[in-house]
């Protein structure tokens, strides 16, 4: 049996140069620190401008929460985005919500809702040391009241105006600039791991050769 770096090796063979170079230099700008969780949101502008968000700023796996909407995409907003990003649904749960922020917690991530209903800081000032995971809820009715109950720390984008809130796609663009730019500014270890680049290279690889699992069992199979 080959190693997943022959395997990625081999695969790469049936790919252009420009794609390989593509996939080395945005792998190397990918995090797995900052995390974007979407409590039902179901209008499929929002879902899929958030998740060009989260590709365009280098936010690797997203989580979505449907508890009562089911999270549909728009093509053309999305403009294949969803085919680099790693989405994990809830929706086999009675309380999809807590089974996420609890499996979120237990792999070490601090759960920040944003809300503008809470003060405890700016998205300018809210801490990045630790793993996070951002909240996000829909423009009407915003988070639930267990994801609230439920998060560690609270954070808000000033607004000056008299509307109240954002749209959730830009709520979540404004929050991963800033994020993304104060990651890379620095000195927090907020990029992938060795290993974690290895998988993501393959599974973006194996999306991009056709019949690449036939290839991967021919080439396991072969004779070194």
């Amino acid at each position: 049996m080959k190693t997943d770096q022959e395997i990625l090796d081999y695969l790469l063979t049936y790919a252009t140069e420009n794609k390989k170079k593509l996939f080395h230099q945005v792998i190397e700008n990918r995090t797995n620190h900052i995390t974007v969780v979407l409590e039902d949101i179901f209008q499929p502008h929002n879902a899929s401008a958030v998740l060009r968000s989260c590709d365009v700023f280098g936010i690797q796996n997203v989580h979505i929460i449907e508890n009562y909407n089911k999270y549909k995409l728009n093509p053309k907003v999305v403009m294949g985005a969803s085919k680099w990003i790693n989405m994990t649904k809830y929706n086999g749960a009675e309380d999809n919500t807590l089974r996420c922020i609890n499996q979120l917690k237990a792999d070490g991530y601090k759960i920040i809702a944003t809300t503008p209903h809470h003060t405890d800081c700016d998205i300018t000032e809210l801490p990045i040391e630790d793993k996070t995971a951002l909240l996000f809820g829909t423009e009407l009715q915003g988070l639930s009241k267990i994801a609230l109950e439920n998060a560690d720390g609270f954070v808000k984008i000033p607004m000056y105006g008299f509307t109240e809130s954002l749209n959730i796609s830009v709520c979540a663009a404004i929050s991963l600039y800033e994020i993304s730019k104060r990651l890379k500014n620095s000195s927090i270890n907020w990029h992938l791991t060795e290993e974690e680049k290895l998988q993501q290279l393959l599974i973006w690889t194996k999306k991009i050769v056709k019949s690449s699992d036939l290839l991967i069992n021919e080439f396991n199979t072969s004779v070194k």
